[in-house]
């Protein structure tokens, strides 16, 4: 199958204009899903598709924090609480222990628990509550 680069840019170009997030194409047995993020880090934008990343000042392996990163598992919600109104399972400032659960990935109706990957002090919680995640993005960093 060749990929049709035009199409891919005129779609790209579409999002700017009409300024959407995501836009699907379908023809026959194609489907053609193009979208953009908004993410910001160190509160600056990521470029949008017709910037040239290479020229950028933005580097995605920048980090706006050291320590240990507790990654989330899975795909899916994360919840800070076992359950709406109860208490968080951390805090920032809050000392835990290796395998304290930190936070709850509920992917397709199932609530998984995210164990401490090791002993620390919570420097930063990188999530909201009820906030999707990806598979390995940072939940929270320890000291």
């Amino acid at each position: 199958m060749k990929i049709n680069k035009k199409i891919i840019k005129e779609l790209s170009d579409y999002l700017e204009e009409f300024n959407l997030t995501e836009l699907e194409y379908t023809e026959k047995d194609t489907k053609i899903k193009v979208s953009k993020n908004n993410i910001s880090i160190n509160n600056q934008n990521i470029p949008s598709p017709k910037t040239d990343i290479k020229n950028s000042n933005i580097s995605l392996s920048e980090k706006s924090t050291t320590g240990i990163e507790v990654k989330s598992p899975i795909i899916g919600t994360a919840y800070h609480a076992p359950e709406p109104g109860a208490k968080k399972f951390v805090e920032v400032g809050k000392r835990i222990k290796k395998g304290d659960t930190v936070m709850i990935v509920e992917a397709m109706k199932t609530m998984n628990h995210v164990p401490s990957t090791a002993d620390g002090v919570v420097k930063e919680i990188c999530v909201d509550d009820g906030q999707p995640v990806e598979f390995g993005q940072n939940l929270l960093v320890l000291d």
